[in-house]
């Protein structure tokens, strides 16, 4: 069974065969979504039952020529409507199914961000177009099935504005070592040399997350996985249609990004409250609005 089921309200599943009266009704009610046809009588479609709003459950197969529907697989998906602009976004297929990661280079402070695709029948559609669909904006979200909340951290008034700066610098540094700009390498090397002896001196005295605002690093062996600390900035508290548990949707700022959370009451300890901080595992997905560059050929 997907072990992220439980973010958007289903802790009490444990196996497939328990989702299977979600996963028939998103099918039997028409909740389809999408739909690609092979032209041969055979048809992809996706449907999506909605169990609390932004969020749900996807549902992806083919119908055969007989008019038969065979389940391929399914997904929790939890939607956002603030995007993210890319200008180096990509995707990958991966290599079990028609599902796509998406890949964001410029995510934040030289972080590569990948992400599990959500509309991958899209970008497949596009793909049998021969359409070069490159991504323009992304609509992150992620998903946790544990977390705990911290207190924030003191900050100075000025310290937003000081804060701001050195990552419009650190931007420009970053860019410019890509570009193959030698200095610009060594400022970055130097100024996390710096960096870390502050920190090494400073930890024997001082709690790490009073030292550590907000972090964004992978974590397991799958790439789309991620450990974070960030900031939250608003709090939404929904019910699953179905089970009645309550689910956090947290919008976290994060490595000067900002995107939304979905957690189970369940699964969170602590109080959140805005201004406080999330720390947990998210798996991160992503909804891309394509710039089509006409055909591949």
């Amino acid at each position: 069974m997907h072990k992220f089921l439980r973010s958007i309200g289903f802790s009490a599943l444990q196996e497939d065969k328990d989702a299977e009266f979600y996963l028939q009704r998103a099918v039997h009610e028409k909740y389809r979504s999408s739909f690609v046809s092979y032209g041969n009588g055979q048809v992809v479609e996706q449907y999506q039952l909605p169990v609390a709003p932004s969020m749900g459950i996807t549902v992806v197969g083919h119908r055969d020529a007989e008019g038969i529907f065979h389940r391929d697989y399914y997904f929790p998906y939890m939607r956002s409507y603030e995007g993210v602009e890319t200008v180096e976004g990509s995707l990958e297929r991966h290599a079990e199914k028609e599902t796509y990661a998406g890949v964001m280079e410029d995510f934040t402070s030289g972080i590569t961000l990948i992400y599990y695709l959500c509309n991958s029948l899209e970008a497949y559609q596009l793909k049998r177009m021969q359409i070069k669909a490159v991504p323009k904006q992304v609509y992150l979200t992620g998903l946790s099935v544990e977390g705990k909340i911290l207190l924030p951290i003191e900050k100075k008034a000025e310290d937003e504005w000081v804060k701001r700066q050195h990552f419009v610098e650190q931007m420009k540094l970053f860019e410019a070592a890509k570009a193959g700009d030698q200095d610009a390498l060594e400022t970055l090397t130097e100024t996390d040399m710096n960096l870390m002896s502050e920190v090494n001196e400073r930890i024997e005295k001082e709690d790490l997350y009073s030292l550590v605002e907000s972090t964004f690093m992978p974590t397991g062996v799958e790439c789309d996985q991620y450990s974070i600390l960030g900031e939250i900035v608003n709090i939404r508290v929904k019910s699953n249609v179905y089970t009645h548990e309550n689910i956090l949707d947290l919008k976290v700022r994060c490595m000067d990004a900002v995107f939304r959370v979905c957690i189970n009451e369940k699964d969170l300890l602590g109080v959140p409250a805005i201004g406080r901080r999330f720390k947990g595992n998210v798996w991160m997905q992503g909804e891309v609005e394509f710039l089509e560059q006409g055909s591949n050929s």
